[in-house]
């Protein structure tokens, strides 16, 4: 697959981003309580900085590294959020990361996306697991992966650190198997995703790099 698809759920397009969504993206990102629950976002979010992350997008697709989606509500293709797959391919997984930005929190956005994203790294990718971390302090995030079907796997203590404190990530993970009912058969969370969404009070999480 040589170019991103444009991914539809019941009220969203995931599409691949476009420079003009620059300055959405830095209005978005570039609150600080987006920064403080994703691990790689910068906080100020400065000039340039969005049309430099967008610029990656396309090459990073093509070498098979990333998969980066601009979540959109259909009603009016107003930017939301982002979502996408840091790759491994020796391994066949990956890494599920997102971010929603505040006007987008408690309906449900980043469940509905990534029920879609999932879908997409298992039955187009064909990768064998996906996962995603979050920190313990941001639990709405792991209610998202939960409603996504990931399994709580474990803590890694003092993994990270962010503003000159360390903190602990939740890995959570879902296998082939375990997303797809039966071998050669529609996903159980593609047939879920067509259905109306439930919601969350606030969905911003951890998202690989965006």
């Amino acid at each position: 697959m040589s170019r991103l698809p444009v991914l539809e759920t019941p009220r969203l397009l995931l599409r691949p981003f476009a420079l003009s969504d620059a300055q959405s993206v830095q209005a978005l990102a570039g609150d600080a309580a987006i920064a403080d629950t994703t691990l790689r976002i910068p906080h100020p979010y400065e000039d340039g900085m969005a049309e430099e992350w967008i610029g990656t997008h396309e090459r990073l697709f093509e070498s098979g590294e990333q998969a980066n989606f601009a979540i959109t509500r259909k009603t009016n293709r107003e930017l939301v959020g982002a979502i996408g797959l840091v790759i491994e391919g020796g391994s066949d997984r990956a890494e599920l990361g997102y971010w929603v930005g505040k006007p987008g929190w408690g309906q449900g956005y980043c469940s509905e996306a990534g029920r879609a994203v999932l879908a997409f790294g298992f039955e187009t990718l064909h990768l064998q697991r996906i996962h995603a971390c979050f920190f313990p302090r941001n639990p709405a995030s792991g209610r998202v992966l939960e409603k996504l079907g990931m399994i709580r796997e474990g803590v890694l203590r003092r993994h990270v650190k962010k503003n000159g404190l360390y903190e602990d990530i939740v890995v959570c993970g879902i296998l082939r198997e375990e997303w797809f009912k039966e071998p050669g058969t529609t996903s159980r969370r593609g047939e879920a995703a067509r259905k109306a969404p439930s919601t969350e009070p606030c969905d911003e999480g951890r998202v690989g790099n965006l």
